[in-house]
């Protein structure tokens, strides 16, 4: 009970002492129409990944729909129907008080804050989102903390936070990079009011859930987990788990570089699962991690953290990941983003499976997306009725002139912030 007094004192304090007042309080998102068009797919020569029979091309449909605050949008659909997420580094994230609040996860080991806010509506084109508050969120041993796997089940929010070093802004010879060493998974902040009072996390960065360690780059497994969007209330979980996703290397890779197991790159995925509930969610016990498959080819899971083996690899090609259940489908639509040295243009492929356990094909390559789309993920809520017509969420351009470069929007409305775009998974004939 203490401990939950003292977060909520902290929240407090930082709601009246760092927003500011705004004019009016507009809350409505901010719409841009262009010409539809397919992006042209270019995978390259050595992807591991087998082409899907379904799909082959994503059409881009014209409409996009967003705000221009924060970013770090997760959202996950609670049984009341509003969308909850993180979110993060923003400013001017409106309040419906009429307030701005202000989140920087970059702040330093005993500064930094993270975001909660919703999302309400069914149609992107005519949403309210909004901020609910801010965390603080200790960092030390390392200057980062940032917002990742975020979900509501049974009216509980649990929401997750992971840790960066060394820096936002790190120089590396000649040029500058952001956050290029991931730090690990700490664990869960829990809700049972839908994020007006907060259990705090019991781990901490020093000593987090799966016990990983991100010191000085040495790589982690499950530095940045996102949960595996099962629709509404988890209603399609194949068997009432939760499953996480999450990027990542380890001590083997011949081809390393300095942001080798950084926020947005990595070599490999890995899934792991748990039954959702506040005294699980926080006891390394109670999940099962992916460790391969056996002699016959059917997936295994084990307990042992250290048996846990990659779901995927692309060495130097993978990264921040997502996956969404597409029920009318009845197809897993998996998100990758290879952050190129972090700030520079960004590539986010498409894959599809019918189980989460694979075989996984690609769908398409999106090289330079954004051009430096980022956090990309594909909400239920938001999916056609069938299947084929969804919205990717992520935010984009945060680095735009680092290094000399000139990074433009592409698609338009690729900017810094939530944005939604509107696409459509098309079987192209070569």
């Amino acid at each position: 009970m203490e401990r939950i007094l003292l977060l909520q004192i902290c929240m407090l304090l930082i709601f009246t002492g760092i927003r500011s007042q705004s004019q009016t309080v507009d809350l409505s998102p901010e719409i841009l129409k262009f010409e539809p068009f397919v992006w042209p797919s270019e995978v390259p020569a050595d992807c591991p990944f087998k082409p899907s029979g379904a799909f082959n091309a994503v059409k881009f449909l014209g409409v996009k729909s967003g705000y221009r605050y924060g970013d770090t949008w997760y959202p996950t659909w609670a049984s009341n129907d509003t969308l909850y997420s993180p979110w993060t580094d923003g400013a001017t994230t409106k309040r419906l008080d009429g307030y701005n609040d202000l989140s920087h996860s970059g702040a330093g080991p005993h500064r930094n804050q993270t975001g909660m806010g919703v999302i309400v509506g069914s149609d992107p084109v005519n949403l309210k989102s909004y901020s609910t508050g801010v965390f603080l969120n200790r960092s030390n041993p390392y200057m980062g903390r940032y917002p990742c796997g975020s979900l509501v089940y049974e009216g509980v929010w649990y929401y997750g936070s992971y840790c960066l070093g060394p820096d936002g802004s790190t120089q590396y010879g000649n040029i500058k990079v952001n956050w290029p060493w991931m730090g690990p998974f700490v664990g869960f902040h829990v809700s049972k009011d839908y994020g007006h009072t907060w259990t705090p996390c019991p781990h901490s960065p020093d000593k987090p859930l799966f016990g990983e360690t991100g010191i000085n780059g040495y790589p982690v497994k499950i530095g940045s987990p996102h949960f595996v969007d099962f629709g509404k209330n988890m209603q399609y979980s194949p068997d009432g788990k939760a499953y996480l996703v999450a990027h990542g290397a380890d001590t083997t890779d011949t081809k390393w570089r300095f942001w080798n197991d950084s926020w947005i790159n990595g070599d490999q995925v890995y899934l792991l699962r748990v039954t959702p509930s506040p005294e699980n969610i926080n006891d390394i016990s109670k999940y099962e991690f992916y460790g391969g498959r056996d002699s016959k080819g059917i997936p295994v899971w084990t307990n042992d953290f250290k048996a846990i083996k990659p779901l995927l690899e692309w060495n130097n090609n993978m990264g921040c990941v997502t996956i969404t259940y597409n029920a009318p489908l009845k197809k897993y639509i998996m998100c990758v983003t290879d952050g190129g040295n972090t700030v520079s243009k960004m590539h986010t492929y498409l894959l599809e499976s019918d189980k989460l356990e694979g075989e996984w094909k690609i769908i398409a390559y999106l090289k330079d997306f954004g051009e430096q789309g980022y956090f990309v993920n594909i909400p239920t809520k938001f999916i056609s009725p069938d299947g084929k017509q969804m919205w990717l969420l992520y935010s984009g351009n945060f680095a735009k002139d680092w290094n000399g470069q000139n990074i433009v929007e592409n698609p338009p409305g690729s900017h810094y912030g939530m944005v939604f775009q509107k696409i459509e998974l098309l079987k192209q004939s070569n």
